[in-house]
């Protein structure tokens, strides 16, 4: 196994720029997430480092080997789709050695290969079943493994998780997390969901209009956005913005209280959302539309005028013309 090194990758198609000079380390093992919306370049990034996609310009490697010329076979890395990719006239075992069987390892390999592989997705009871007669999570199981049996330097993962419905999702997202720990592959997984994207990477990497607008712990993208953008986009529901002393204010809908009217501004509420855990109001202060999200049930009805103060430690400054967060201040 080892580390992976994007340098200024750009790509073009015609007068179109899909990535612009995108930079990247991913260290032995860690796990990155590549997050943002559709269209902004994270899928392109992926095949670009798969061999799937060239580059207009700039290298990949991995340790110290420039692997960009190589075709996908020869680059040592393994990818898992976001439609399973499971041949259905094979059996799982089948499925789970194939790509080993390509590379022509011996049948002994095979068989340790497949059977280590097999235990550690709790696939070893369904090793001679067909793809039609397992789940969408066990064919996304079976394609984790395959991916794995061929021990690669770098798994890649492109949405692998968003054709499971929600519940079987989060079962999925917990278990994936706990097989890579324990298989220790370095892996650059592609999400526009920044839930997954939080629960499962060491560090994301933001992307938006072909550029990464912040690399980060999963902390420090929702605590401290790089940009309004990551602001606006990390978090449900998003960073509330605020024109404040010729700038922008960042401020997390949790982190802002209710107060006296002594304390604190006017806050209108026009929606009440009783969510269990929390309850978001939807309302206006000072003329812009405003997110309060309340530990746990009130009883606050559509209507109401409440007072609320942001945390000033939580706020965050934003430059309103470039969206480039800013040093903290004290308003005025």
């Amino acid at each position: 196994m080892a580390g992976i090194r994007i340098e200024g990758i750009r790509k073009s198609f015609g007068a179109t720029t899909a990535l612009e000079a995108v930079d990247l380390d991913v260290a032995d093992r860690e796990f990155v997430a590549l997050l943002g919306p559709s269209g902004c370049g994270k899928t392109t990034l992926l095949r670009i480092i798969a061999g799937l996609e060239t580059q207009t310009a700039g290298r990949v490697l991995i340790g110290d080997k420039d692997i960009s010329g190589l075709p996908p076979r020869a680059r040592g890395l393994a990818m898992v789709f976001q439609n399973y990719a499971v041949f259905p006239h094979l059996k799982v075992r089948d499925n789970i050695a194939f790509g080993l069987t390509m590379n022509g390892a011996d049948k002994a390999k095979i068989a340790q290969q497949v059977e280590s592989t097999a235990s550690l997705l709790q696939l070893g009871k369904l090793l001679d079943r067909y793809p039609a007669q397992l789940s969408g999570g066990q064919r996304q199981r079976v394609a984790v493994a395959r991916a794995l049996a061929v021990e690669p330097a770098v798994l890649l993962m492109d949405e692998p998780l968003s054709n499971l419905d929600a519940l079987l999702r989060l079962d999925m997202r917990a278990e994936l997390k706990e097989v890579l720990r324990a298989a220790g592959t370095t892996t650059i997984y592609v999400t526009h969901d920044q839930t997954e994207a939080m629960a499962l990477a060491d560090r994301i990497a933001v992307l938006h209009s072909g550029k990464v607008e912040q690399i980060g712990t999963p902390s420090d993208i929702y605590h401290h956005p790089a940009t309004r953008f990551v602001g606006g986009f990390v978090g449900s529901p998003p960073m509330n913005f605020l024109p404040k002393d010729g700038a922008l204010i960042g401020i997390r809908p949790e982190d802002i209280d209710l107060v006296s009217a002594a304390e604190g501004m006017e806050f209108r509420v026009n929606v009440v959302e009783p969510l269990g855990a929390q309850t978001l109001l939807t309302g206006t202060a000072e003329g812009q539309m405003l997110r309060v999200a309340l530990a746990g049930e009130h009883a606050i009805a559509a209507g109401t005028t409440l007072h609320i103060r942001p945390r000033p430690e939580r706020i965050r400054w934003m430059d309103a013309a470039t969206g480039q967060a800013l040093p903290a201040r004290t308003p005025a």
